[in-house]
């Protein structure tokens, strides 16, 4: 997908800038996932409906690859194939 590409965003699911910014701090939060019980429970408990999030069952939401892959898209703005400049070597 190229950012921008209009035809490919039509086809994905609108995130709201609270679910953005709830699936940016899933993402920060990493392998300790993030506690249910905060503000942004209903933003991951709809992305988790678009499998872009997982509720552990132990009260814990952890990011799914669909939403690293959605969150470096949308939030990061890396096309498709790319890595984020964080990520890059050299």
């Amino acid at each position: 997908m190229v950012i921008g590409d209009s035809a490919t965003m039509w086809n994905e699911p609108y995130l709201e800038t609270c679910c953005r910014s709830a699936l940016h701090r899933l993402c920060l939060a990493g392998a300790v996932g993030r506690p249910a019980g905060q503000r942004d429970d209903p933003c991951l408990i709809r992305m988790e409906g678009m499998g872009f999030v997982r509720d552990n069952g132990q009260g814990r939401f952890f990011v799914t690859d669909e939403g690293k892959a959605r969150h470096a898209r949308e939030v990061l703005k890396v096309a498709e194939g790319a890595q984020p400049a964080s990520a890059r070597h050299g």
